[in-house]
């Protein structure tokens, strides 16, 4: 995909979102005073729909990073020599 078909892609998504989010404040303005819980729950959509709008439009050409191939062990530490386990004070 062109860069120019992304970018109208992006701005097509914000308009509609924006759109359902216009809608939704008018339905909120309407029933108000008729049903105020439905005009609730299209004030909190009318809100909320920035936020989704603004992520759902810069989705688009970002590629997640790869994973790797194979699996890399981790490096192997040789272990300590037990040595001379005797204390200090034993050895006289």
């Amino acid at each position: 995909m062109s860069l120019d078909e992304d970018v109208r892609g992006r701005q097509r998504r914000y308009v509609v979102s924006m759109v359902i989010r216009t809608l939704s404040v008018l339905a909120t303005v309407i029933l108000w005073n008729v049903e105020r819980h439905v005009a609730i729950v299209t004030l909190i959509a009318g809100a909320l729909l920035p936020y989704v709008a603004v992520v759902i439009a810069n989705a688009g050409r970002e590629s997640t990073p790869s994973l790797p191939s194979h699996f890399i062990p981790s490096p192997v530490r040789p272990a300590l020599d037990a040595g001379n386990l005797k204390k200090s004070s034993d050895q006289s």
